[in-house]
């Protein structure tokens, strides 16, 4: 299928029509003056003594918590399952980006009950070198994800996650160099989505058949003066002439 004859918009639906599920590929745009407001720098002034003094709000908060605690720990396990079921059934979808090592990230949508060997078998399809081995890993700290039998609810990736990519080459290999290094990571036909939002769904317009104009039937005019039936006169049969 030619999907360049197809306006932009519509690639990126074709392909994950393709793959079998809802993608998005954008790059990474945080700057370090991002990062630096999101972590303002701790004041260095000194604190009044009133800071440290302990309010009455403040042992009616630590007596909540401690009460919060036993509750706890008095559920019973049935209670805490059906807590938990609640919790996952409300929870309906698992966004999964990968974040690659040239600053792409990979969007895609998954179920909250599918394996992290089901994003496993995407990135197959959509990296630059499925011939080479490769991990995914979650940071601080870095983690490497080894199970990928578990479903996303369970590693704790719905209803979203963010995962980063990597080669898994030896340092001493020589398919290790700089061109894997610096990438592309992602093939051509996904880096061509770069940007590109999904088109918004129209909802079908239903159509309903002309009804046909009622017409009534007529009805009969009723004479508001009627005149009585002619009575009919009869002899009895002994009346002779």
């Amino acid at each position: 299928m030619d999907i360049d004859a197809n306006p932009p918009k519509d690639k990126l639906s074709i392909i994950s029509e393709e793959l079998g599920r809802e993608i998005r590929v954008f790059t990474n745009t945080f700057s370090s003056s991002t990062e630096s407001n999101q972590n303002p720098k701790p004041s260095t002034e000194d604190e009044g003594d009133d800071f440290y003094e302990f309010t009455p709000e403040d042992y009616f908060r630590l007596m909540g918590n401690q009460i919060g605690a036993q509750a706890q720990v008095l559920k019973t396990r049935k209670i805490r399952e059906a807590e938990a079921a609640a919790r996952r059934a409300k929870i309906t979808k698992a966004v999964i980006r990968v974040r690659f090592p040239d600053n792409y990230i990979l969007e895609a949508k998954f179920k909250p009950s599918e394996k992290i060997q089901d994003l496993i078998d995407l990135l197959k399809k959509v990296i630059a070198r499925p011939d080479l081995p490769f991990y995914l890993y979650t940071t601080p700290p870095k983690e490497r994800l080894k199970d990928n039998s578990k479903d996303f609810y369970s590693a704790g990736f719905a209803p979203g996650a963010i995962v980063y990519f990597s080669y898994d080459l030896p340092n001493d290999s020589e398919l290790n160099n700089e061109e894997i290094k610096t990438g592309p990571y992602l093939n051509e036909e996904i880096l061509a989505l770069n940007g590109l939002e999904p088109v918004p769904k129209q909802e079908e317009t239903i159509v309903s058949e002309p009804v046909p104009d009622l017409v009534p039937n007529p009805v009969p005019s009723v004479n508001p003066n009627p005149k009585p039936a002619a009575k009919k006169t009869t002899k009895p049969k002994w009346f002779k002439l």
